[in-house]
């Protein structure tokens, strides 16, 4: 399976952003925003890694193996977001691999405010309407049938007779947000904490990757 990811995932690289800007990794927890920002970083002439070969290495990260995604990132692209770049651990090694690098870590005004999002989104697609239950996210089809289910045991891990559980779901947005503030908190040019709501987001995504050139406002996708 991994030969049919690179070949899939493999595409030009521009030369000249990749020598200002090494490789970008938005680390944000999906519902922070991860999805404008790839259209960001597209709309700002940064090669996006193609999500789908990405999220097929989630296993692999589960397994605390990274070769993959090492690989991956390698021949893909130059900005990379959503999993398993938004996962725990997933930045320590980045970092090491590609020590030229950045990191954005997209947050919301609050972890309650992400949990609202994260499950109003996950009830839209996957429980019409409702929060989704074991039995839904096994017959969801996103990426292949019960990817999602596959995902939440990996990730969460949460019981399967409340696999939303609010407690456990915010109490993992916080760690994973807490874990990466201090592992950058001795290499401040390498981490930029923001929230795309806030006025000066754009600009501070600006300076902080050296673009000169940046679109009039963020460009909002996957809005709950």
């Amino acid at each position: 399976m991994l030969k049919e990811i690179y070949r899939l995932a493999k595409k030009p690289i521009s030369a000249l952003i990749y020598s200002r800007c090494g490789k970008v990794f938005c680390i944000g927890r999906n519902k922070t925003g991860t999805t404008s920002m790839a259209k960001l970083f597209k709309e700002t002439g940064l090669s996006v890694g193609p999500q789908r070969p990405a999220e097929l290495l989630v296993k692999e990260w589960a397994k605390n193996n990274f070769n993959g995604i090492i690989k991956y990132v390698k021949y893909s692209g130059v900005a990379f977001q959503d999993v398993p770049f938004s996962l725990p651990g997933t930045f320590k090694i980045l970092d090491k691999e590609f020590p030229d690098s950045k990191f954005i870590l997209t947050i919301r005004d609050s972890p309650e405010q992400w949990y609202n999002s994260l499950t109003t989104f996950h009830s839209k697609l996957f429980g019409n309407g409702n929060l989704p239950t074991k039995s839904d996210l096994q017959k969801a089809r996103y990426v292949y049938t019960g990817w999602m289910w596959e995902m939440n045991r990996l990730i969460y891990n949460t019981p399967e007779d409340d696999i939303y559980n609010k407690t456990i779901l915010i109490k993992h947005y916080n760690d994973y947000n807490n874990s990466v503030i201090e592992y950058f908190k001795n290499m401040p040019e390498k981490l930029l904490v923001v929230n795309l709501k806030e006025a000066d987001a754009l600009k501070n995504i600006g300076s902080f990757l050296n673009l000169n050139s940046l679109p009039e406002k963020i460009p909002w996708e996957n809005r709950a």
